[in-house]
């Protein structure tokens, strides 16, 4: 089996090393603050470079990009393969890769979408980018992470890119959804009377990002479900409500300011998937 490195012990790291354990991989671990190994079946390093050469395969998960190169030794991983499941941008992955190249070290970049209690199962998914011949070496030895993982491809920075396209859209509707609870409560409506509502409104969703997927795919944007000058109408109404409840009012507008402009360049008939092509 092949032998595993797993520095960072936070609860995530520590659920990583766990899965490997499960999987029989001897595994190594180390952490900055000693005592966050316990309960695992592990080998425990007394330092970073300790740990690197200890094994083949080495994950860090750390807080960041920038903590992950801060316990880094670039000695100890040439030649070996690094997985950085920490956190950060595209732009920091792909700054990554390049540092990784430059010293001899097989590199891929990693996104975990899941809860420590899911990691090593069925509904844990994980995202890894970069060369293929480094991410097909190991393939078999991350699935002990879990079943569902994605290759992205070859470009480092796609498996965050892929993440941060995610995340936006949850954080968005996130803060669309604590919007929706302030408008309520202004107008003397429970959090617990309109939730039901909203997750019946959500189950629209899934056929609607297929759709709009389709139409951003095409270049083709039907107004057939609803023009864009329908949707102004409608985001007038809404912003009546808020306003005159004294509300913020600035991702909506912006929104609204969105739509006008595809409105002006002559695609009001068009539908809404028009505002990711301007």
């Amino acid at each position: 089996m092949t032998s595993v490195t797993v520095l960072g012990l936070g609860p995530m790291g520590h659920a990583l090393a766990t899965a490997f354990t499960v999987a029989d991989h001897p595994t190594t671990v180390w952490n900055r603050t000693p005592g966050k190994e316990n309960g695992l079946d592990a080998t425990i390093a007394g330092t970073a470079a300790e740990a690197i050469t200890a094994s083949s395969l080495i994950l860090v998960c750390v807080r960041d990009y920038s903590v992950a190169q801060s316990i880094l030794d670039t000695d100890a991983l040439k030649g070996r393969t690094l997985v950085n499941v920490s956190g950060g941008s595209p732009r920091q992955a792909r700054a990554m890769a390049t540092w990784a190249a430059e010293h001899g070290i097989g590199y891929l970049d990693g996104v975990i979408v899941a809860t420590t209690e899911a990691i090593g199962g069925p509904e844990a998914a994980l995202f890894y980018s970069g060369p293929t011949d480094v991410y097909e070496t190991h393939r078999s030895t991350l699935a002990a992470l879990g079943e569902n993982a994605n290759y992205l491809g070859q470009d480092p920075g796609r498996a965050a890119a892929f993440d941060a396209s995610l995340q936006d859209m949850l954080w968005t509707s996130m803060s669309g959804v604590i919007h929706m609870f302030t408008l309520a409560k202004a107008e003397n409506i429970a959090a617990t009377d309109i939730a039901g509502h909203a997750k019946a409104m959500l189950g629209f969703f899934p056929d609607m990002i297929d759709q709009l997927a389709g139409q951003v795919g095409t270049g083709r944007f039907p107004g057939d479900g609803g023009t864009l000058t329908s949707t102004a109408a409608t985001m007038d109404h809404i912003l009546d409500a808020i306003r005159a409840q004294g509300l913020d009012n600035g991702v909506l507008s912006a929104a609204r300011a969105d739509v006008q402009r595809a409105i002006d360049a002559g695609h009001g008939s068009d539908g809404f998937g028009r505002l990711a092509a301007l």
